[in-house]
């Protein structure tokens, strides 16, 4: 900016006076790397792994409402055992069984912000996951305690998604302390 101008100060360091005259660090701008991006430096892998788990959430949420995704549509109860719709034929689904995985979806994405949260994501998601999984295994698939609902397909894949989610809880989150910072000299 014209109307910048730097000061040089006891320490050494070089601040710029902004246009109000307020003494602000200067910042070199860090050459970009070829293929990299602000979003690629700043995102751990265990963020990404959420933000992945969640969107995949979304997809099967809103392919259990959509007819040639999910055969026998029109049985597609609220909840319980007496829906007869099937995502991809295979597992039972309800509108509350879709709901849920909206849900995680939801939480998936916005928990990916930080690396804190998107662990405790992928933890505690796989292990409510895992629950469900045990849950199918002892419940009567016909009886009114099965008001997800589930079948044993659902009960193999959430044991898969359970195990799969804390696996990638495991996932570097990032350095605790921020990169040291270089700073310019006069002169230099």
């Amino acid at each position: 900016m014209a109307s910048e101008r730097t000061s040089s100060v006891p320490s050494g360091r070089r601040l710029r006076l902004g246009r109000l005259g307020v003494r602000r660090p200067h910042r070199r701008s860090q050459p970009e790397q070829p293929g990299s991006s602000p979003v690629a430096r700043t995102t751990a892998p265990v963020q990404h792994a959420a933000a992945t788990v969640g969107v995949a959430f979304g997809l099967l949420g809103l392919l259990g409402f959509l007819p040639g995704f999910t055969s026998n549509i029109g049985a597609l109860a609220v909840a319980g055992p007496g829906s007869g719709a099937m995502l991809l034929g295979v597992f039972s689904v309800s509108v509350l069984h879709n709901l849920v995985h909206v849900l995680f979806a939801v939480a998936g994405l916005a928990l990916s912000r930080t690396p804190r949260s998107a662990r405790g994501y992928l933890f505690a998601g796989g292990a409510i996951y895992l629950l469900l999984a045990l849950y199918g295994a002892l419940v009567d698939q016909n009886g009114a305690a099965n008001f997800v609902p589930v079948n044993t397909a659902d009960d193999w894949l959430h044991l898969g998604i359970g195990a799969l989610m804390i696996g990638l809880g495991l996932l570097p989150g990032g350095s605790r302390t921020p990169p040291p910072q270089r700073v310019e000299r006069e002169g230099a």
